[in-house]
């Protein structure tokens, strides 16, 4: 039987666990996990991991992988009796890419005396919004995608380094990092030199433009235009028209894969027969859907999950869950992130019981973390930030993106 992973509207948590989940999106396992539940001791309730990711939207296919990866480590952890006396639900909340909206799922989940922990969001513009909800509430977040310096190093992120939410995590590396790692590969090692820098000028987009930027003058490179589209853009003949006449040996983009793949096509359209790099936002096959092209380019956080000895059950058991859509480009980051959760969670109401206090046990565990991850060593600095500053550059072959041999490493300033 296909076992979809998605929004769950019923209520199906209620009655002799005293938990109301009418109206929420919480899910018990119902396959394995549940069978595996059933042999262990419950009798304490039930506790709740939340996500926060678009869903549903043009960034879905990302999403919809997260939240597939988090309910498998959810029903793993169920099956295996991981948190002594509690059984788990996953409760995966829709945030449509959207900071308002995902300010609103965040109150949700919050509002739950019963939530642990959140994974999320795949949006650094979101997470800005959902960092303050959760840390208010004491409730740990590990997002397995943001990418953006500032949401754990603060405003004065490279200056004067101060973290604003101690309940904040993540296991993607920052833009402090993708940044320069990008430019080091289009100017050093495929020969750039003339390069028009383009974003959306939404946080993350932006953020990391600014970073492929710097270091690629730095390298000796030239910043030949300087442009902003808008994340919903659909025509980009307007910014096409002020590139083209710097004659750019490639375009980066700051952004998401919606308007890169249409701003990829278009910019062949013009003549512009170069290629285009971009950040870990674009790393899906729908940029190629969307008119990505063969030789485009991007870099992502961490190695190829297929790469890692370390991420082979992962996929194995991906695969086997039979879910039905792939677990995309972090996949492997959230299957850790929501282990990070639960073992935080195991070992904080070991021999005893929850309540909304255990959660500073939980972001306390959640900081001293040092576990061995699909996507390799999971542990975190005094900012929450991942010690696991590996990525690696992809380029498009087919359909998809591949990554590029030799190409994993991290910045070398």
């Amino acid at each position: 039987m296909t076992r979809r992973r998605t929004i769950v509207t019923a209520a199906i948590l209620a009655g002799a666990l005293g938990l109301t989940a009418c109206g929420t999106n919480r899910q018990e396992s119902t396959s394995g996990g549940a069978g595996g539940a059933s042999s262990c001791d419950t009798s304490k309730g039930t506790l709740v991991i939340g996500m926060v990711a678009p869903l549903s939207g043009g960034l879905s296919a990302l999403g919809l992988g997260m939240s597939h990866s988090a309910d498998l480590a959810v029903d793993q952890a169920n099956q295996k009796c991981t948190v002594p006396g509690y059984a788990l639900a996953f409760q995966a909340e829709d945030d449509q890419a959207t900071p308002q909206v995902a300010g609103q799922a965040a109150t949700k989940l919050a509002s739950d005396p019963n939530v642990v922990g959140v994974v999320g969001t795949l949006n650094s513009s979101t997470a800005q919004t959902v960092q303050p909800i959760l840390a208010d509430r004491s409730i740990v977040q590990v997002s397995p995608a943001n990418t953006n310096p500032t949401l754990t190093l603060g405003e004065q992120a490279t200056t004067a380094p101060k973290r604003p939410f101690p309940s904040y995590f993540r296991v993607a590396t920052t833009d402090l990092i993708q940044g320069p790692f990008g430019a080091q590969y289009l100017v050093q090692k495929a020969g750039k030199k003339n390069i028009a820098v383009i974003d959306d000028g939404k946080t993350y987009g932006a953020g990391l433009a600014d970073q492929f930027a710097k270091e690629a003058q730095k390298l000796g490179a030239t910043v030949v235009a300087r442009e902003k589209v808008g994340e919903k853009d659909t025509d980009f003949s307007g910014v096409i028209a002020k590139v083209r006449p710097s004659s750019p040996d490639a375009v980066y983009y700051g952004g998401e894969y919606p308007a890169a793949g249409p701003l990829s096509a278009q910019l062949a359209g013009a003549g512009l027969n170069v290629p285009l790099m971009g950040g870990d936002g674009i790393v899906d096959p729908q940029f190629v859907a969307l008119g990505g092209r063969a030789g485009d380019l991007a870099t992502n956080v961490g190695a190829p999950a297929e790469s890692l000895p370390s991420a082979k059950q992962f996929i194995a058991d991906y695969q086997a869950a039979n879910y039905a859509e792939p677990f995309g480009a972090y996949g492997a980051f959230s299957y850790d992130a929501t282990n990070v959760i639960i073992e935080a969670l195991a070992k904080a109401v070991q021999g005893g019981t929850w309540s909304e206090d255990t959660r500073k046990a939980v972001v306390s565990n959640v900081q001293s973390t040092n576990m061995q991850g699909a996507g390799g060593p999971v542990a975190f600095d005094e900012f929450g930030d991942t010690t696991n500053k590996v990525l690696t550059v992809y380029t498009v072959k087919g359909d998809n993106f591949a990554p590029i041999e030799g190409s994993t490493g991290s910045f070398q300033g």
